[in-house]
């Protein structure tokens, strides 16, 4: 596990604008996801590794508030925090901010359960000390950029 987290980097493509010539909304979802998956990655809490223990991490709610544009070609930064986590539970915050202006440019936030091949909510504390520990370890690691 690397104590040096790296802040996640999109690049908008074209196909992710609208009519209006923006990034239409429901990408930043997907962004989320993207940011997501690479930050539990870097902290030991791969998703593939979790799948194969018997747990599952379904998206329980999600929201996005747009503050600015993202155009076609813009870089961001999709930077994620852990905002809460119980064992059972886990929220995560979003920034999404321009690497060419360090503008804020939307925010976000998701909250999440482990769950066994039964659909059973399940502790990691118990059934994955070790990601349990990640989880603790970052907790109130945040993003300087």
């Amino acid at each position: 596990m690397n104590n040096e987290l790296k802040p996640y980097i999109h690049v908008a493509q074209y196909y992710e604008t609208d009519q209006m010539k923006i990034i239409h909304h429901s990408n930043y979802i997907r962004w989320f996801e993207e940011a997501r998956v690479d930050f539990l990655d870097q902290i030991g809490a791969n998703y593939a590794k979790l799948e194969e223990a018997g747990i599952t991490s379904p998206v329980l709610s999600v929201e996005a508030h747009y503050k600015t544009m993202v155009r076609f070609g813009d870089s961001v930064y999709v930077l994620t925090e852990v905002s809460s986590y119980t064992g059972v539970k886990l929220g995560l915050t979003y920034r999404v901010i321009d690497v060419a202006t360090g503008e804020l440019r939307t925010t976000g936030k998701s909250q999440h359960c482990f769950l066994n091949d039964a659909g059973r909510p399940v502790s990691l504390k118990k059934f994955k000390p070790d990601v349990h520990d990640s989880f603790e370890k970052y907790r109130d690691h945040i993003f300087n950029i």
